[in-house]
């Protein structure tokens, strides 16, 4: 496929957003860009986070793993549907009830300010360290695929994609993110549906015929049941609602979506539509992956991992489904980069700064120090990609849920112990335990053969994490 062509197909699609991003960000405010006035359709919510859920590790390295996991990430997915009612039923209400436009202000009310500060630190650790994994993963197909041919260097392109994410969130945030998501979802559905469709054709097999072969080659397997593997269903299982309840229920970015909003009913609806639909997609990707790998078969293709899917679609497919694999990967990239950069610049805003606090700033002056804050945060991601870079990690989404593990457990272990139990702590020690269990959970993993024996910890790390947190804060807490 001519790399020329892709390229044009990318502006065209970048035209696009920018036409959206002028329809929604007129007469835009900080309070538009926060939590979009409040006023976000529901259904148009559920449906946008679908993509930033999914992400194009979703998009390329769920699929993938297939060969080496078969479905057990569907394992993983059951558990996201029991954390998705706990954020709806638990989480949810208590942010509607509190009013707030950060959810990290939770803590400064239920803890302490400190507490609040760790806990808005964390998310802030978490997300980049998250978000800019997911935007190596498709910068780096993109450059393969398009940008090498033209001479242009990796950080150029990188910095190109960052600059295009800017223009179109730089005034209208959260607003034009539900619209530019809703936008991106649909492509990137498409293009899944359209690839599979494609392969079931060319393979000339029927949809159960596809399932048999893939049962013959071991792809189809759900659930695994040896209490020592990492992908034992009951570890999957509690392991994907406790990534789900920190990574959508206390991650800014996700519930900043949610709690612009209109009403609570309404954002409830949003979050059991999604988790319903996400069930479905991502047992999809999983189809699509054992597809891709008996699609590799007949046709001699040696990719593996991260580089099957755009390998087999760029190379081995005709160049409309080139171009449809292209529009469905940047719809999956845009979603996850520029709601993550967009809610960082919230979060540091208003729980670092304190924007919201400070009478001595007019609007005018919060409107040219966020935009500050949202440019200095493209400069950091543009520096942890190439990062990622250097690392070069042949299958991203390990490295995205270990990250999650370290980072999110203090977050964990912060709001369960705000929500189940009544008593204070000594605000100025919480630094000190959020940093001090992520530390044992490194050493805990590092050395658990001779811990535990045969015994493997996977993604329960998490929970591991969490806990320490929370037995920390009840050793410095005390009655109210």
């Amino acid at each position: 496929m001519s790399p020329t062509i892709l390229f044009s197909v990318v502006l065209l699609y970048f035209i696009v957003l920018l036409f959206v991003a002028w329809r929604t960000s007129r007469n835009s405010t900080n309070e538009t860009f926060f939590i979009g006035n409040k006023n976000s359709n529901w259904m148009l919510v559920a449906f946008g986070m679908i993509g930033t859920s999914l992400s194009g590790v979703t998009f390329v390295s769920v699929p993938g793993a297939v060969a080496k996991e078969s479905f057990a990430y569907f394992q993983i997915t059951l558990g996201y549907l029991i954390g998705y009612i706990i954020i709806a039923f638990v989480l949810l209400p208590i942010y509607y009830r509190l009013n707030l436009t950060s959810i990290y202000n939770y803590l400064s009310g239920r803890l302490g300010f400190i507490s609040y500060k760790t806990g808005a630190s964390f998310f802030i650790l978490s997300r980049t360290l998250g978000a800019t994994a997911r935007l190596y993963l498709v910068v780096n197909i993109l450059q393969e695929a398009i940008l090498k041919s033209f001479g242009v260097p990796f950080w150029v392109t990188t910095l190109v994609i960052l600059i295009m994410i800017l223009v179109y969130t730089y005034e209208g945030g959260v607003k034009t993110i539900v619209w530019t998501d809703t936008l991106q979802t649909t492509c990137m559905l498409a293009g899944l549906i359209i690839c599979v469709i494609y392969i079931l054709n060319n393979l000339n097999i029927s949809f159960s015929e596809s399932l048999q072969a893939m049962n013959e080659k071991g792809y189809s397997r759900i659930f695994f049941t040896d209490p020592d593997s990492k992908l034992f269903f009951v570890k999957q299982i509690v392991a994907g609602a406790f990534i789900t309840i920190t990574m959508t229920g206390m991650d800014q970015e996700m519930m900043q979506k949610n709690i612009s909003v209109k009403t609570l009913k309404d954002s409830q609806k949003n979050m059991i539509t999604l988790s319903v639909i996400l069930l479905v997609v991502i047992l999809l990707f999983l189809f699509l992956g054992g597809l891709l790998y008996l699609f590799a078969a007949q046709n001699n293709v040696t990719a593996i991992g991260d580089k099957i899917f755009p390998v087999v679609a760029l190379q081995h497919m005709p160049p409309f489904i080139s171009i449809i694999f292209i529009i469905a990967l940047i719809s999956a990239l845009f979603p996850s980069a520029d709601g993550a950069i967009t809610a960082l610049t919230s979060s540091f805003c208003i729980d670092i700064i304190g924007i919201q606090r400070r009478i001595d700033l007019t609007d005018i002056k919060k409107k040219k120090l966020r935009q500050r804050v949202h440019l200095v945060f493209a400069g950091i991601f543009l520096l942890f990609v190439m990062l990622y870079k250097l690392i070069n990690e042949p299958s991203m989404i390990g490295v995205i849920l270990k990250v999650a593990a370290y980072t999110y457990g203090p977050l964990l272990g912060l709001f369960t112990f705000g929500i189940i139990l009544k008593r204070s702590v000594k605000d100025k020690f919480v630094p000190v335990v959020c940093i001090a269990a992520p530390l044992a959970c490194f050493f805990i993993d590092k050395y658990q053969q001779a811990l535990f024996g045969n015994y493997q910890i996977g993604l329960e790390l998490l929970v591991i994490n969490g806990l320490l947190t929370f037995m920390g804060l009840l050793i410095i807490s005390k009655k109210q």
